[in-house]
């Protein structure tokens, strides 16, 4: 089934009801495949979300409710998301990698109705929690839902948690029609084929894995070939018979280093696709040269979904992250500062169209921060537009860090770091790194005694992993501006090479 783009005077569907149908049509095809060689049915999958949903509902859930999950990579998780949109409940996805102090972070403000975890944890009393096998094992006996509960348009389905720089990540909502019409106009620009079979390596806890990955496959009844997290060896086995592989940066790094990573492995693909971070030129040439296939790189954030991509087929130009999608509308602001000599205007860029989310949940005051007067979102990315249209993005003019594909807000960690007896003050950066992108550094003043090793080990406790600084740099001061504001584009300036080569105390 392919869904087309409803007119003006036409209904869109709900996410559920696009995905309800394309599990009832193509029940009989593979859905998700492991590398163990067990195999999901779409019809396996849909009657044990059927089933899911209509538990969550009979345990008091009701549509428009948030249902907080936290739960590993598995078959039975992909499930839970469906049963989710089919009882019309709003899912909020957290990595699974988050401790139990920033758990009850997201569970305080996300308010939600059920926490779905693998394991259980301390939460307040208040907070129904119900674990992954034994909603698994309802949904499997119960009636299943018969029809999708509702949703209008506008409706919220999804509430994903994104970085920023205060410290506190915000709730970005995305309606039913931000995650249907970013499915479309992604399955139309990449030609998306009915018997495309995917390689999934990502995560199912954000926008790249969960909605851009599964709902192109999933609208048509393609095949997935499933990886419960990315392994070198379980995709190299999965590339032959596969045609189209999504990734970050630093999968497609970690593939080079395998001699079986080449042409002949690589020889049915139609398509490679790189998001959630930049990819460097020099990437794009050694995996082209490798592979006879170059990567399509493609640009968007959790507030607007996927906004460009480069084409398929056709002029490409490297360094530059393609055209608007279908509806979508860019534009670059004026940048305060910005050099009028220059050939090329550089500047915030700023988006609009079908995908642009629906704001934080209960803050008013971000989404208004985040939107221009005119309907624009504002990316926080800086960037350009060249005559033909094509994006090329130059920087980000906040302060977030982007290390193996997953966002890391510095003033979070430095609040943690500043609770640390022989630290004076500090500074958290990134600097580019050959494998992750992009890799945490955490500016100490006043702490002299302290290791790296002591450092991770009293945030280890408190931060998710990837969180962890990969560096420790000692001053004496903070290298301030006039009005005392820390430079940390001189500190990012100075310490841009400590990854020039692998090695060091990188973990």
């Amino acid at each position: 089934m392919t869904t087309e783009l409803c007119g003006p005077t036409q209904r869109l569907p709900s996410l559920a009801e696009v995905l309800f149908e394309a599990f009832e049509t193509h029940g009989a095809r593979v859905c998700l495949r492991l590398p163990s060689g067990a195999v999901w049915h779409y019809h396996e999958m849909h009657r044990l979300a059927r089933g899911i949903g209509a538990e969550l509902l009979r345990r008091g859930a009701s549509p428009g409710d948030r249902i907080l999950v936290q739960l590993d990579k598995t078959p039975e998780a992909v499930c839970i998301y469906l049963g989710c949109l089919y009882a019309g409940l709003i899912y909020v996805p957290l990595n699974s990698a988050y401790t139990e102090s920033e758990l009850r972070d997201f569970v305080q403000d996300a308010d939600p109705a059920l926490v779905i975890r693998d394991a259980r944890c301390r939460l307040p009393p208040e907070v129904a929690c119900l674990l992954r096998e034994e909603l698994v094992a309802a949904g499997r006996s119960g009636v299943g839902l018969p029809r999708p509960r509702g949703g209008a348009a506008e409706d919220p389905a999804a509430l994903l948690y994104t970085s920023g720089t205060t410290g506190r990540a915000k709730g970005a909502l995305l309606s039913n029609r931000n995650l249907v019409s970013n499915a479309q106009g992604l399955r139309s620009v990449w030609d998306w084929q009915d018997e495309d079979v995917l390689l999934h390596g990502l995560p199912i806890y954000h926008v790249h894995g969960l909605f851009v990955a599964l709902h192109c496959a999933f609208f048509s009844g393609s095949e997935v070939r499933f990886l419960p997290r990315f392994t070198v060896a379980d995709v190299i086995s999965a590339l032959p018979v596969s045609s189209v592989v999504m990734g970050v940066p630093t999968h497609y790094s970690r593939l080079l280093e395998a001699e079986a990573f080449h042409f002949e492995a690589c020889r049915g693909l139609r398509l490679l696709i790189s998001g959630s971070a930049p990819m460097v030129p020099r990437l794009h040439a050694l995996v082209e040269e490798r592979t006879g296939h170059r990567v399509v790189e493609r640009y968007g954030l959790t507030e607007g979904m996927i906004l460009t991509s480069n084409p398929i087929e056709g002029a490409w130009v490297p360094g530059t992250v393609g055209f608007a999608l279908p509806g979508v509308a860019l534009r670059v602001a004026e940048n305060e500062g910005a050099d009028a000599r220059a050939k090329v205007r550089i500047g915030e860029v700023e988006a609009s169209g079908p995908g642009i989310f629906a704001g934080y949940f209960r803050n008013a005051q971000a989404t208004a921060k985040a939107m221009t007067g005119d309907g624009f979102l504002r990316t926080g990315d800086l960037g350009s537009l060249d005559a033909q249209g094509r994006l090329t993005i130059s920087g980000r003019s906040r302060d977030l860090i982007i290390s193996g594909g997953l966002n890391v807000y510095p003033k979070e960690i430095e609040m943690l770091i500043d609770e640390m007896p022989q630290v004076h003050e500090s500074a958290v950066i990134g600097v580019p790194h050959p494998d992750f992108g992009e890799a945490v550094v955490a500016v100490v003043c006043g702490a002299r005694e302290l290791s790296l090793e002591q450092l991770r080990e009293f945030l280890g406790a408190r931060l998710a992993r990837f969180k962890l600084p990969k560096k420790l740099v000692r001053l004496d001061d903070l290298p301030r501006n006039q009005m005392g504001k820390v430079q940390k584009a001189g500190l990012r300036e100075q310490y841009r090479c400590l990854f020039a080569s692998r090695g060091g105390s990188a973990v």
